[in-house]
């Protein structure tokens, strides 16, 4: 049962460490041939992160790798899970709804959205790394919207509320299991959302809290289901926002008037 998973706590932290390290390994795999031919120097750590973020097809490699990374860790984790297909994915998983709706998804969207702004207000808007790279390439809006939506809400929650979650709580109990798997999620996250190893404070209390709030719902439900649709709620109105960010700036009438948006990916 998701309760009483039949894989190990190490297996779970195999199937993260795996994850994480495609994330890692497979974008620089894809781009370092093109890097390799251009002229400036490789060894100049600083110029090669600037030409990484800035142009078009060195982002597009990077963020295209993301898709076969995904891909990999839903395998990966599918075999363990199923202790090589002798159980059930979705009845180790949890597959039900247990009392969780379409619409408190969307509540919980509002409720953050309004938290996000509140903490912007407190620490400001600061640009990271991550949407320093969407601003240089469109096509790469359209990418992250594809992946934010559709693969990385399966992963994350099979990997952190699923398979770390089931195995932490049976050894360690709910409390500890609930801690360890809100904090974890987070502290991967916060490279994402830094600026020169400086966090974007707003985001990654966010980010927090969002943790939490999952890794409370999968211990209220006893099932992954219902994380799986919050997260893929949150990203997917994100995502949204995000490609009509542009359309959405010309309806606003004063020139210095900038929209609101907090993006999560």
């Amino acid at each position: 049962s998701p309760d009483n998973p039949p894989w190990s706590i190490w297996a779970a932290i195999g199937v993260w460490f795996a994850s994480v390290l495609f994330i890692i390994l497979l974008p620089n795999l894809f781009v370092l041939p093109y890097l390799a031919k251009q002229t400036f120097n490789l060894a100049d750590a600083e110029k090669l992160k600037e030409f990484a973020q800035s142009d078009p097809t060195a982002i597009m490699l990077q963020l295209g790798a993301v898709i076969p990374a995904h891909l990999l860790t839903i395998l990966l984790g599918w075999l363990v899970v199923t202790s090589f297909r002798k159980y059930s994915f979705k009845e180790m998983l949890g597959w039900e709804w247990n009392g969780f709706k379409i619409w408190h998804s969307i509540v919980i969207f509002v409720f953050f959205y309004l938290v996000a702004l509140s903490l912007i207000t407190i620490f400001g808007d600061v640009e990271n790394d991550f949407e320093r790279m969407l601003k240089n390439s469109r096509l790469a809006v359209y990418f992250v919207a594809f992946f934010a939506t559709f693969t990385a809400p399966l992963v994350e929650e099979m990997v952190y509320r699923g398979l770390l979650y089931s195995a932490f709580q049976r050894k360690f109990g709910v409390s500890l299991a609930v801690v360890f798997v809100t904090l974890l999620f987070t502290l991967v996250h916060v490279p994402q959302y830094s600026l020169n190893q400086v966090p974007d404070y707003a985001s990654v209390i966010t980010i927090l809290l969002l943790s939490l709030t999952l890794t409370l719902i999968r211990v209220r439900t006893n099932n992954l289901l219902p994380c799986i649709v919050l997260h893929t709620v949150f990203n997917g109105i994100q995502s949204a926002l995000l490609v009509a960010e542009p359309y959405l700036r010309q309806l606003v009438t004063e020139p210095q008037a900038q929209p609101a948006f907090f993006f999560l990916k």
